[in-house]
């Protein structure tokens, strides 16, 4: 079954790749009007467009969690084949591409976490005084932040947990803003702030780490 599935997978996506080829200009048609078009009646023609102007920055997205060419480019075939079934779902309370790059963020921690044990959120007393003592720093600057090694800031985002990594590409990388982030999070935004404060935090003491 996961032999076809991979077959499938490779040969729905050689069709949409050669059918945009020969699809009608839409080029002046908006993200967001052309996913309308999408969804209307799941025209692959032209999802393969909308395959052609996201694909390389998803690939990318993807490379930045798993930093392995093969991963990513599955990855990425994973991502545009689950996004034609939830094309629907998108409502338009964001950019599309907010949208899309916090759908694929997701996919990539879930695939990330998916050897790891379960994680059980249980109150202990540690857990508790870790997140007491990190909302009670004082918050990074985010200038301090933008003046971090790259090379280091890389390897620092690859020490903390997936879902930190996330919300700070999609903040500080794609520029979605708190507002946005609340929306696809299903939280407020002063719920927003503090994670964000946290996964700095966080950020910056893996950096400050790295020999």
């Amino acid at each position: 079954p996961i032999i076809l599935m991979k077959f499938l997978k490779y040969i729905i996506l050689i069709f949409v790749r050669k059918t945009s080829s020969n699809s009608p200009d839409y080029k002046d048609l908006s993200d967001e009007e052309l996913v309308a078009r999408i969804a209307k009646n799941n025209n692959s023609l032209l999802f393969g467009l909308l395959y052609d102007r996201f694909s390389n920055k998803v690939y990318n997205k993807c490379w930045a969690f798993v930093k392995n060419e093969d991963e990513a480019k599955d990855l990425t075939q994973d991502i545009f084949l689950k996004l034609f079934l939830k094309l629907s779902s998108f409502k338009g309370q964001s950019k599309f591409s907010t949208w899309l790059y916090s759908f694929t963020y997701n996919f990539c921690v879930n695939y990330v976490n998916r050897d790891k044990d379960k994680r059980i959120r249980d109150v202990s007393d540690s857990i508790e005084d870790h997140d007491y003592y990190l909302s009670n720093m004082e918050d990074v600057d985010e200038q301090e932040l933008f003046s971090l090694k790259a090379s280091k800031l890389d390897q620092a985002l690859d020490l903390i947990d997936p879902e930190d990594k996330a919300i700070l590409l999609l903040k500080y990388q794609d520029d979605v803003s708190v507002k946005d982030l609340g929306t696809y999070f299903n939280a407020g935004e002063s719920a927003i702030k503090m994670r964000l404060k946290r996964a700095k935090i966080k950020v910056l003491e893996a950096h400050n780490n790295i020999k």
